[in-house]
């Protein structure tokens, strides 16, 4: 219940459209990061999540671009994220990846996700 609570708060955080489910789409990952963090300014982990789960990005569709595992989220953020200002970045990949992977509802997720919103 706490995942979809969270995943719905995820959500809400992107605002809405005339169209449910219609998410704003970013061209690429870094966009999406710095809307979110930078104008919104919501946390690192927090906009990674937000970034990974309710936005298309590029021509990828919602909830797909951080992979399957947060083995492979590092690794797509490792290639697609930059932020020159947070010299804790690669801890908060690795706490926002293993979140992601729990609040995205993946198969097989244990544990317990970030508190975003």
């Amino acid at each position: 219940m706490l995942r979809i609570a969270l995943f719905s708060t995820l959500l809400a955080a992107c605002g809405s459209s005339s169209t449910p489910g219609d998410h704003e789409s970013f061209p690429t990952f870094q966009d999406c990061y710095d809307d979110h963090h930078t104008m919104e300014m919501f946390s690192t982990p927090c906009a990674i999540e937000i970034c990974c789960i309710a936005h298309p990005i590029g021509t990828a569709k919602m909830n797909v671009v951080c992979g399957e595992t947060a083995t492979d989220c590092e690794g797509y953020l490792g290639s697609n994220l930059t932020d020159p200002n947070d010299t804790m970045l690669g801890s908060d990949i690795t706490k926002a990846c293993t979140d992601y992977i729990f609040d995205s509802q993946r198969p097989g997720a244990t544990g317990s996700g970030g508190k975003c919103g």
